[in-house]
């Protein structure tokens, strides 16, 4: 407190340099597929308590891995016109604060979702924050342009600790949510990287763009796209969807396509940061399709 009152700083104002750590937005994104992944795993509706309880577990450790990367990444934030504002590069937390505010909300989360949920999903969430902020931010970001792809499995992660939170286990529909968010990743985070690929040569980064080159990129942005477009139609030909999600998958995966092959030919100015905020739509509309068409049949039997 008195550190606030010396800075001139409300602690409203110093409490939201806490909350930017967490990457809020993105925490968000994961909490909703990773609700989805809980209601998908159960027929009707689970139990609010458990959803609540495993919901806050996932975000803390979300959180944690978020605040992780913020301390490793600073140098490299200071560089970037995307991230220069972020707390650490400007000071506004020490690199102390960060850190002891990872580690605590990591803790919680654990404690959360082992006494209140189940070992296994504790133990997998663990793994994620580690392969989040360990493997990926301290080592595969540095190590080789195929980061994004390797890493994202940390990511790709929630839907899949959502249903084992309810289930106990990690069935093959799990999975199944696993394998979109993880195809998802590339071409999401590779157009983001054609975008910035200047700033990332500039502090080091080894991103797909700055080491093989833009035409390359907007090409592995291309097939990843395609190869997205086909693992979205598994759920359907499982029979975990139906055909409501099945037309919302269509529409949306050809409308990636679109994006994609703008970027690919790249004819239109500020293509790279509309196919980068199309694929986050993208995925929140994808999961609301399977969300919808889950309890399709117990609104129709309602009404």
């Amino acid at each position: 407190m008195a550190r606030t009152l010396v800075k001139g700083v409300n602690r409203a104002v110093y409490l939201k340099q806490y909350y930017q750590l967490c990457k809020p937005n993105v925490v968000a994104l994961i909490l909703f597929t990773a609700l989805v992944g809980m209601l998908l795993a159960v027929p009707g509706v689970p139990d609010p308590a458990r959803v609540f309880w495993a919901l806050l577990g996932i975000g803390l450790a979300s959180a944690s891995a978020a605040a992780v990367n913020h301390v490793v990444d600073r140098k490299i934030d200071a560089l970037m016109g995307r991230t220069h504002k972020r707390p650490l590069p400007t000071h506004a937390l020490t690199m102390g604060e960060a850190l002891g505010f990872a580690l605590a909300v990591g803790a919680i989360a654990m404690l959360i979702l082992y006494y209140l949920i189940d070992p296994l999903t504790a133990l997998l969430t663990f793994l994620s924050l580690i392969g989040y902020a360990v493997v990926y931010t301290m080592y595969l970001k540095h190590a080789t342009p195929q980061n994004i792809v390797i890493g994202g499995a940390a990511g790709a992660a929630p839907p899949m600790l959502g249903w084992c939170a309810m289930t106990g286990s990690c069935d093959a529909e799990a999975l199944l949510l696993f394998l979109i968010i993880f195809t998802w990743t590339p071409p999401h985070f590779w157009a983001l990287a054609i975008h910035r690929e200047k700033e990332y040569a500039k502090a080091g980064v080894p991103m797909l763009p700055t080491t093989h080159g833009l035409a390359y990129t907007r090409l592995q942005v291309l097939l990843y796209t395609i190869l997205l477009f086909l693992v979205t139609l598994l759920p359907y030909a499982v029979g975990l969807s139906g055909g409501f999600y099945l037309g919302g998958a269509v529409v949306l995966g050809l409308g990636f396509l679109v994006y994609a092959g703008q970027l690919y030919r790249n004819r239109l100015p500020g293509i790279a940061m509309k196919t980068f905020g199309y694929s986050i739509i993208y995925l929140t509309a994808l999961f609301g399709f399977l969300l919808v068409d889950h309890y399709l049949p117990l609104l129709q039997s309602g009404s």
